[in-house]
């Protein structure tokens, strides 16, 4: 499976990236177009975050679009956050609104065999990587991370906070765990909200399991800490590239930092 990347580490903490891949699985003529498709990655998050294999964490990334099958959505099909508007499992609109299909949107078959021949691997993978380190850590931590646009008003109101924290409301992780990601973002001066418009997706809330050692939380930043955004992104101007010296980058080395501190027990 070329478009499964996993990166073992020793360290008790695994870092995933559901919504980095660009491949469209070779469905490119059923989008509008592959640019649209490609909208809402979360863009340059695997490049972002290099630094964590340093560290010794596991990472674990696909390179299959989001718009092909979002690998943060529940296989079932049932919505993460009722009454607001989302994207599906195999979604058929952008975060925007507009029409993702040229024709005809998948049918229940095809969503079937996406989730056979991606999502499930996906899922596989990181619960392997899970188990394995939780086999020689009291406690593993598992790290979601994302970004978007800083203005998307179809889903949320202005501008995003930079940092957005996710634990389901405190169900995913030890409070001490979020207390400590939460005071950095603070300090840094920069917004940051916990358990906001984005409490954690599927991947959080499903493993997330503190009492038996697996706390997961998850990070959604606002993309221009990062990178440039324009005021309306186009395919002549998007997506900017990875800022060579990000400015949130100091900030996220020492949230990593402090995420193993915690699952070594050291807070």
């Amino acid at each position: 499976m070329d478009w499964l990347r996993v990166d073992r580490g020793d360290a008790p903490l695994v870092v995933a990236f559901p919504h980095g891949g660009t491949g469209l699985a070779g469905l490119d003529d059923q989008f509008v177009s592959p640019w649209q498709a490609r909208l809402d990655t979360d863009w340059w998050i695997a490049d972002l975050y290099a630094f964590v294999r340093a560290m010794g964490a596991t990472t674990v990334a696909t390179d299959i679009s989001r718009a092909v099958i979002d690998m943060n959505r529940d296989p079932s099909g049932a919505s993460l956050y009722p009454g607001q508007a989302t994207t599906e499992l195999c979604p058929t609109t952008t975060f925007d609104g507009e029409p993702l299909y040229r024709f005809g949107e998948p049918d229940e078959a095809e969503i079937m065999q996406r989730l056979h021949l991606y999502h499930r691997p996906y899922h596989d993978a990181l619960a392997a990587e899970l188990a394995r380190l939780r086999a020689h850590h009291g406690r593993v931590v598992l790290y979601d991370a994302h970004s978007i646009r800083s203005h998307v008003p179809r889903l949320f109101d202005g501008e995003l906070p930079q940092f957005n924290i996710g634990s389901n409301d405190g169900t995913t992780c030890d409070e001490v765990l979020e207390a400590a990601v939460a005071a950095i973002c603070a300090a840094s001066g920069r917004s940051h909200v916990v358990n906001g418009r984005f409490k954690g997706g599927w991947t959080t809330r499903h493993y997330g399991r503190p009492d038996e050692g697996i706390h997961a939380i998850q990070m959604e930043l606002a993309q221009r800490g990062y990178m440039a955004e324009p005021a309306e992104p186009a395919e002549a101007n998007w997506p900017s590239p990875l800022d060579p010296d990000p400015a949130i980058l100091p900030v996220l080395r020492q949230v990593i930092a402090a995420t193993l501190d915690f699952a070594k027990g050291q807070k």
